[in-house]
């Protein structure tokens, strides 16, 4: 049996968002359509003969116990199957954390494929999903990647047909983070209003409907408020060819999609001051054959 696997964790950008009402759980309801691109971390995975979980990482801002979203996941889906070996993960980090596109719950889906392909135990995949979705909401969405529409806290996956492959560059300030939590406060004050959330199909029908001209982002109008030079990063990333741009998740990342990959380059390096990636979106099979892993 192979005792060590090496898989990529794959960032997610929101092609459309909105916010709803605070639910009765104390969560808000969203609407969200994901998307899946090649930026990504690399999670080594290895069994060992001691009984334990040794988490290691190069990113020192990350904490190594149960904090961590990766041991917390080997330790979850281990119990699930009765794994009561050891194992050793290690977390090589690219995708900047706390930006809104989802590294964590990435790399917490990467260890969850990860175990199951090396124990080659199996578990259905309704359970599966109910362990990634304890683990954080939009954790379900990186067993499945490619497009998919969200609904309830983000956890509920719907997965979409795939849209043409795009260029994606993703400027990260390194000045500026967005805490989650601050970011729903903020959008909270601007939900009174707001009506009743559409089912989760309409909602797709008109994302779809407007293509790249509908992305959207209910969290920008009040983070851009408290931090303009995202909405600067916005604005320059359209000015450089973007066919569109917005808030990647509650950011602080912003993201652009390009048609034209040469000119995506080009627009990257309009930010020296920031970090910049450049990627492409991912399809659900190519992001299958790649942690080598069908979900459903």
């Amino acid at each position: 049996m192979k005792n060590s696997l090496r898989l990529p964790a794959f960032a997610k950008i929101n092609l459309c968002l909105n916010v709803m009402a605070r639910r009765a759980d104390g969560y808000h309801e969203l609407r969200t359509i994901f998307q899946a691109i090649s930026l990504h971390d690399t999670l080594e995975v290895s069994l060992i003969r001691q009984p334990e979980i040794v988490f290691e990482t190069d990113d020192p801002g990350l904490p190594l116990g149960r904090e961590n979203l990766v041991y917390r996941a080997i330790e979850a889906i281990s119990r699930e199957i009765g794994f009561r070996g050891g194992v050793r993960a290690r977390l090589e980090k690219r995708i900047p954390a706390a930006r809104g596109l989802g590294g964590g719950s990435s790399d917490a889906a990467a260890a969850i494929i990860a175990m199951l392909r090396l124990t080659k135990k199996k578990a259905p995949l309704k359970r599966v999903t109910e362990i990634a979705a304890g683990l954080g909401a939009d954790v379900p969405f990186f067993l499945f990647g490619g497009r998919a529409a969200a609904a309830n806290r983000g956890d509920e996956i719907y997965p979409l047909g795939d849209a043409p492959k795009r260029t994606i560059v993703v400027v990260s300030p390194r000045a500026i983070a967005v805490s989650t939590k601050d970011a729903y406060q903020w959008v909270s004050a601007e939900l009174t209003n707001r009506p009743k959330p559409p089912n989760i199909w309409e909602f797709c029908a008109l994302c779809w409907s407007r293509q790249e001209a509908g992305i959207s982002n209910d969290f920008e109008a009040p983070v851009f408020s408290r931090h303009p030079r995202l909405r600067e990063i916005r604005d320059g990333l359209l000015q450089g060819g973007a066919a569109a741009a917005a808030l990647a998740g509650s950011g602080s990342a912003v993201f652009g999609v390009f048609r034209n990959p040469a000119q995506a380059r080009r627009a990257a390096r309009n930010f020296p001051e920031d970090s910049t990636f450049v990627a492409e979106t991912l399809s659900r099979e190519r992001y299958g054959r790649a942690l080598g892993w069908r979900a459903g």
